[in-house]
């Protein structure tokens, strides 16, 4: 195993599970974060931790990477699918972070493990999507775009920065991670408004008409894909989706029934309210999105352990437990 790592964003959803699975297994982490979307909260039970040094400051200056060392990177922070902000953001400071990360790889000859989407596959129709699936996007009027498409762009500049200098790396397409830790707003995903509106006994906002699928991972399926993609030499310079198994696949409206269900005990009084998609904007769902990971399986070893009940559920608990419920 390597015995040092540097984590961007270490402070958010799957950084801080991805921290506490590194030092557990004895690895050193070097994290930064700038509390944009992460919390205190997540990092509280090993701040303190002999082999954990926390860096607080934002990744579009190079400052706060320059003298960070550790043989890997792994790069999670990021602006996301600009539904609720701008395109612009999303753009601009994920390609500066990622500029940044890059340079500081090549200077020290660090290896990278970036953290990309399902959602770059767009609206590809071939289901189930292999990590040699096409792109298919949407039109450059819709922003929602803009965070698969800065994702794709990442995937090519580190691919091309391997052939022109040699930089290694390991691209993780991550597809709907939840748990402990998940952010409580839509940044987190559906799961977790659901479950604050399930316990609040409150309308529950569908966006469209809910027949959209997705396939959700619980977060320590996702760290293990991370944790092998940092400690496994045949991650190096590949591709792989990280992901539950593609019969997990669940529409939204499903997910918010099943939610009000595990908290409430049945779904008879649930209450539904759809948000047309007109509300936030020219936004452009995808209808369904299914991975292939029989990949990552094969290659390194990955075997997924939650199915979404089991996974939902602890969810559940933590959710309740930091509402104060």
């Amino acid at each position: 195993m390597v015995e040092t790592v540097i984590i961007t964003g270490c402070a958010g959803f799957v950084g801080s599970n991805l921290t506490r699975r590194l030092l557990d297994a004895g690895i050193k982490v070097n994290g930064v974060d700038n509390f944009s979307y992460g919390e205190l909260r997540n990092i509280e039970s090993f701040k303190n931790h002999p082999n954990f040094n926390f860096f607080e400051g934002n990744l579009t200056d190079f400052d706060v990477l320059d003298k960070l060392e550790g043989e890997v990177l792994v790069h999670l922070a990021s602006q996301k699918i600009p539904r609720y902000s701008t395109a612009f953001r999303t753009l601009d400071e994920n390609s500066k972070m990622l500029k940044n990360v890059i340079d500081k790889c090549l200077r020290d000859k660090i290896r990278v493990v970036f953290a990309s989407t399902s959602d770059i596959y767009g609206k590809n129709p071939d289901i189930p999507y292999r990590e040699d699936s096409n792109i298919v996007l949407g039109p450059s009027l819709v922003k929602r775009w803009a965070y698969a498409l800065s994702k794709f762009y990442g995937e090519h500049l580190l691919i091309a920065n391997n052939e022109e200098f040699g930089l290694n790396y390991t691209i993780i397409r991550i597809f709907g991670s939840y748990g402990p830790n998940q952010n409580l707003t839509w940044w987190g995903g559906p799961q977790s408004l659901f479950i604050e509106k399930a316990f609040k006994n409150e309308e529950i906002e569908i966006h469209g008409d809910g027949l959209q699928t997705r396939t959700f991972t619980y977060v320590d399926d996702t760290v293990d894909g991370f944790f092998r993609a940092v400690n496994m030499k045949e991650a190096i310079n590949e591709i792989f989706n990280v992901a539950s198994e593609p019969d997990e696949e669940v529409t939204i409206l499903d997910l918010a029934k099943k939610i009000w269900t595990w908290v409430n005990g049945s779904d008879e009084n649930i209450k539904l309210k759809f948000i047309p998609y007109k509300t936030f904007g020219n936004y452009e769902d995808v209808r369904r999105r299914v991975p292939d990971i029989s990949k990552i399986k094969r290659e390194l070893g990955y075997s997924p352990k939650y199915n979404l009940e089991k996974g939902m559920k602890k969810a559940i608990e933590w959710q309740k437990e930091v509402m104060g419920l």
